[in-house]
């Protein structure tokens, strides 16, 4: 299996290589691919150097499948480039996802969706994915009407550019600002840049993305995203109303028995999900678990999740495995 990481320098390419080996993923070829800036340089993995090789470079060796997370304009560029070559693309970039071509998977939820000729496949966002992972089983059952969310995401999510301007203020440094505004002891109401609607393109990711996974246009989905000064992992305040009433121990016993969720919902012992308890894992914890007395039908969850891993690393090496398991490539 001849596997190619596109964008293997950035930050979700370094937390790939990590996911592989720990996964014992069957590579027996692998090819570090990033920008001309970075060709040459030597990237250990499994305990072996690796030189990071050019785009060109990498399609020219014909890789069975390339996992990508360069960026949106590199994903648009070069992902048919591979394609054409039979390469089968996993791509961490916003650029495909709501091509009405491309899947956009994650496997606990919709990879039996997937054929050979799937040839460029789309990874979710990272706060989408821990999102529909608390949700699909429950649609499943209870059918949902309309989701209120409100994200409070990590710098590790805008990259290692907003990484180093946490870490430089907290330390009293001048640098570079990833945001317009400073992010430690502060909470910045923008994820991403302002659509015509005063709506994030975060923000409508949450929306639209959550529709095509779930396979259900007629869910009303609105969103607010804040950034806070985490390091890393993704929180979620769902607010989610249903069709049919629900019984709480059922949810919960819904949720206990979905593969990648841990329940961590004991109010006696100051335990539910915070980023301290998701950072380095692959599960997205849930707790916080109660009814909104509000309004009918409606129920109130606190999500959180590794952004790195199962929001971005982790869901791309599933997906993977899944169509290694089934033959698909």
């Amino acid at each position: 299996m001849k596997v190619a990481i596109v964008g293997a320098t950035g930050l979700v390419g370094n937390v790939m290589l990590q996911i592989l080996e720990e996964r014992n993923f069957p590579v027996t070829e692998l090819l570090l691919v990033a920008s001309e800036r970075s060709v040459g340089k030597k990237i250990a993995y499994n305990g072996v150097d690796h030189e990071v090789i050019s785009l060109p470079s990498a399609i020219e060796k014909r890789p069975d499948i390339a996992l990508f997370s360069a960026g949106g304009n590199t994903s648009l560029e070069w992902a048919p480039k591979f394609a054409e070559v039979g390469t089968t693309v996993i791509d961490n970039s916003s650029a495909w996802r709501m091509d009405h071509s491309k899947k956009l998977v994650v496997p606990e939820i919709n990879a039996d969706q997937l054929t050979k000729n799937d040839k460029i496949i789309a990874n979710p966002n990272c706060s989408t994915i821990q999102m529909v992972m608390a949700l699909a089983p429950l649609h499943k059952k209870y059918k949902i009407k309309r989701i209120v969310v409100s994200t409070y995401q990590s710098v590790s999510g805008t990259g290692i550019k907003a990484v180093e301007q946490l870490e430089n203020e907290i330390t009293g440094k001048k640098g570079d600002m990833a945001y317009p505004y400073p992010i430690h002891k502060n909470a910045i109401p923008h994820c991403d840049i302002f659509e015509e609607n005063g709506y994030t393109k975060e923000e409508m990711k949450l929306v639209n993305e959550t529709q095509k996974i779930l396979d259900d246009r007629t869910i009303a989905v609105t969103a607010t995203a804040v950034r806070i000064p985490t390091a890393g992992g993704h929180s979620e305040a769902i607010n989610v109303e249903f069709e049919n009433d629900f019984n709480l121990d059922e949810i919960k016993r819904i949720l206990n028995e979905t593969d990648g969720v841990t329940v961590q919902d004991k109010l006696d012992e100051n335990l539910y999900p915070m980023p301290m308890y998701a950072n380095g894992k692959d599960d997205v914890f849930i707790g916080r678990i109660r009814r909104d007395g509000s309004q009918p039908n409606s129920l109130n969850l606190w999500v959180v999740s590794d952004n790195l891993r199962k929001g971005a690393a982790t869901n791309t090496i599933q997906i993977a495995e899944y169509l290694i398991k089934n033959a698909l490539v």
